[in-house]
């Protein structure tokens, strides 16, 4: 602001900013993670992939929002949405009511918990969770996939438009490079990556026999894993039938209930093991059944407390990978990752400002688009209303000459705007 003759009012340039963050701040977020609410609140606000499309499409036309896209992860649930009213706390209670219209869920410490971001604030938080350095654990790349599929979702069922491609385009771009040229995501920080990186340095192969304690999903992402890399062998032991039988499905492997498994003396290379016990599962007495031939094996055991009584690992020969020794590793790959964040958001600054000149070309050829209507509409005027007289003496020769030349001048009216948008724009560029 700046005073003329005693006035307080806005230079060109200042209104101009004005304009154009007033129109970057239709795009909004609405978010919650790990960090804002617990697991369990973030579980409640999953919608099923069969009712996305009604739940969204009812609370974008209950709230007059133009855009709207939905990303759900198991540690974040957030809304980005184009509106030209602001999103602020007291609105969320009606959107909660009308997305989750009939379902038992307490709105009051949604709203509470919900953090929003406005404007080029909303893009910066878009880029840093596909960037994954607003993630559980910094440096997944599972994220941008998860993003990706939620901004085409909403693309395809006509929940979004230009405006969300526009983001979708820079974030996509901008998460790619930061993946690309940095080190953030090297060295795994998954506790079973981890310890499958150590299994295939042993020696894991197709023939291998793989005894496997639990069912959860620890040990379904380990089989997973096993199971691509070509391993086929697999006998799975858990207490819960349902779950055991499931996973011995998945790995076309045989399954028992966990009280057999001190009974089990068939051959065996790996055993994976993790549980939600509080003692130990593979005592001495059980592997010495288990173990008969006292052979050297390798065990991995990713349970808190540990699943392996020491006693085991102290009398018998064995390679032993445990959460400890994993955690250690997971938690130096995740310091290495941290040293990488500097770099990480020089690249998210520069995506950022990437949008805001995508973004002002955008709101130029928008505001452009309406000239050759204009012009249209202008010639419409002249040629049926002002000067319709003057033109009912001209020959038909000299109509059809007019109309050339008509139809010249409006075509080539049409390019000049936009040839100086285009213009100051790169003059901008080059002034950077």
């Amino acid at each position: 602001m700046i005073l003329l003759n005693h006035d307080t009012s806005m230079t060109k340039e200042e209104s101009s900013i004005a304009n154009f963050v007033a129109a970057m701040d239709r795009i909004q977020v609405i978010g919650f993670n790990h960090n804002t609410i617990d697991l369990d609140a973030i579980g409640s606000m999953h919608i099923s992939p069969d009712h996305i499309y009604d739940q969204l499409s009812r609370v974008k036309e209950v709230m007059n929002f133009s855009e709207l896209v939905y990303l759900s992860t198991c540690n974040r649930v957030e809304f980005y949405l184009a509106s030209d009213h602001e999103i602020s706390k007291h609105h969320l209670a009606e959107f909660f009511t009308t997305l989750y219209e009939g379902k038992d869920v307490d709105f009051e410490p949604l709203s509470e918990s919900a953090k929003i971001w406005t404007g080029i604030n909303a893009v910066n938080h878009i880029i840093e969770v596909a960037s994954s350095i607003d993630s559980m654990v910094i440096g997944e790349r599972e994220i941008i996939t998860q993003i990706k599929s939620a901004f085409d979702f909403s693309q395809k069922s006509g929940l979004s438009g230009d405006l969300m491609r526009l983001v979708e385009k820079q974030t996509i771009q901008t998460a790619k490079k930061v993946y690309n040229s940095t080190f953030i995501a090297n060295k795994s920080v998954s506790v079973v990556g981890l310890a499958f990186k150590e299994l295939m340095e042993i020696g894991v192969n197709g023939n291998s026999n793989i005894l496997v304690v639990g069912a959860g999903a620890t040990n379904k992402t380990m089989c997973k894993l096993l199971c691509e890399n070509g391993v086929k062998n697999f006998t799975i032991f858990n207490r819960s039938v349902e779950r055991g039988e499931a996973l011995a499905k998945a790995t076309n492997g045989k399954y028992f209930p966990l009280s057999e498994l001190k009974n089990y003396t068939e051959p065996w290379d790996i055993l994976v093991t993790c549980t939600a016990s509080e003692s130990a599962i593979i005592t001495d007495e059980i592997y010495s059944v288990i173990n008969p031939n006292d052979r050297k094996k390798v065990i991995v055991d990713m349970a808190i407390p540990n699943d392996v009584d020491p006693v085991v690992i102290e009398k018998n020969d064995i390679d032993y990978i445990s959460i400890q020794h994993l955690k250690e590793i997971s938690s130096n790959n995740l310091n290495e990752r941290k040293k990488e964040l500097l770099k990480v958001r020089q690249i998210i600054y520069e995506g950022v400002e990437s949008f805001k000149d995508l973004f002002e070309r955008r709101e130029i050829e928008r505001k452009l688009h309406f000239i050759p209507k204009q012009l249209k509409s202008i010639r419409e005027r002249a040629t049926q209303e002002i000067f319709s007289k003057d033109l009912e003496s001209l020959d038909d020769r000299s109509k059809e000459v007019l109309d050339k030349v008509l139809n010249y001048m409006e075509k080539k009216y049409v390019g000049v705007p936009m040839k100086m948008a285009k213009e100051l724009l790169t003059d901008k560029e080059k002034k950077k």
